[in-house]
C-alpha cells in the first residue's frame, strides 16, 4: 500500500512537473530570444540560451518607437474601462441575482448569445458608428467599444458572485434602516471584494490584450496601444523577432504583477463565484 502511494506519487510529481514545464517553455522561448541578437536567432544549430546576453532589442524598441506611450496607452484603455465594466456588470449583476422580472431568462441567454457571434461581423458597423461620432484614432474609441464588449459576460460573473451571498444580510441591514442601495455599498460590497477583483482581473487583461478592434480603430503613432504596436514588428517580408520577443516581455509584466498583487483576490473570488446549480 505504501509502495503504491509512492508511485502515485511520484508519478502525479512527474506529470505535474512536465505541464508546468510545457506551460512555462514558451514565455521561456521569448525571454531569451529578446536577449539574443539578430544573427543569433537564426542560428543553427538552435540555442536554448543566448552565446552573448544582450539588451540590444529591449533598446531599439525604445529608440525605433514611442514604446513607453504605448505602455501608458493601453494602461489607460485597460484601467479605465475595466473599472466602468465593474460598476455596470456589478449592478446588473445584482438585478439579475436578486430581483425576478419578466424576461430575465431571455436576458440572461441574450448575454450568453453575444459571447457567440465572432467579433469580426460587427466591424464594419462598428467603424461607421465611431467615424460618425469622430472617434476614430482615439483612445476614447477603444475605451467605449471594450466597454460594450466585456459587460455582458462580466455581468454574468458577478451575476453568480451575488448568488453565492446570502439574501439575509442585506434585508437585516434594511431592517436597521439602510436603503437597498445603502445596503448594497455597505454590507454586500466589501463581501464581494474577492470577487470584484477577480472580475476586474478578467477585464483588465482582455482589455490590455486585444487586438483586431485597435487595429481597427487605431492608426496614428501617439495613440497605438502595445497589441498595435507589436503588430507593426511584422513585415511585408519579414518578421523582427527580436524587438517583438523584448515588446512581449514588457507587456507581460504589468499583467503579472497585477495577478501577484491580486492573487489572493483572485483565487478567493473563481472560489466565492462558482455558480450553484
Amino acid at each position: 500500500m505504501d509502495r503504491d502511494h509512492l508511485w502515485w506519487k511520484t508519478g502525479r510529481v512527474v506529470v505535474l512537473g512536465g505541464f508546468l514545464a510545457f506551460a512555462i517553455f514558451p514565455l521561456y522561448w521569448i525571454v531569451i530570444t529578446s536577449l539574443k541578437g539578430q544573427k543569433e536567432i537564426f542560428s543553427l544549430p538552435i540555442s536554448y540560451w543566448p552565446e552573448q546576453v544582450t539588451f540590444l532589442n529591449y533598446i531599439e524598441i525604445f529608440r525605433i518607437s514611442h514604446f513607453q506611450v504605448y505602455i501608458w496607452n493601453s494602461f489607460l484603455v485597460s484601467l479605465v474601462a475595466s473599472s466602468i465594466v465593474v460598476v455596470i456588470a456589478m449592478l446588473g449583476g445584482y438585478v439579475l441575482a436578486r430581483f425576478s422580472f419578466r424576461g430575465k431568462r431571455q436576458v440572461m441567454f441574450g448575454f450568453l448569445i453575444t459571447q457567440m457571434i465572432p467579433m469580426f461581423i460587427g466591424m464594419a458597423p462598428l467603424y461607421v458608428m465611431m467615424s460618425k461620432m469622430h472617434i476614430l484614432n482615439s483612445l476614447a474609441s477603444l475605451m467605449l467599444i471594450y466597454t460594450v464588449m466585456l459587460i455582458p459576460f462580466c455581468t454574468i460573473i458577478m451575476s453568480g458572485f451575488f448568488q453565492r451571498i446570502p439574501t439575509a444580510l442585506e434585508e437585516a441591514a434594511m431592517m436597521d434602516g439602510c436603503s437597498r442601495i445603502s445596503a448594497l455599498f455597505r454590507v454586500i460590497v466589501p463581501i464581494m471584494l474577492p470577487g470584484i477583483a477577480a472580475t476586474f482581473i478578467f477585464a483588465f487583461v482582455q482589455c490590455w490584450n486585444e487586438l483586431i478592434m485597435a487595429v481597427l480603430f487605431i492608426d496614428e503613432e501617439s495613440v497605438k496601444t502595445i497589441p498595435v504596436a507589436m503588430n507593426a514588428f511584422i513585415k511585408k517580408y519579414d518578421i523582427e523577432w527580436g524587438a517583438m520577443s523584448a515588446a512581449t516581455v514588457l507587456s507581460v509584466i504589468p499583467t503579472m504583477l497585477l495577478f501577484a498583487f491580486c492573487q489572493k483576490y483572485l483565487v478567493e473570488g473563481l472560489t466565492q463565484g462558482a455558480v450553484k446549480g
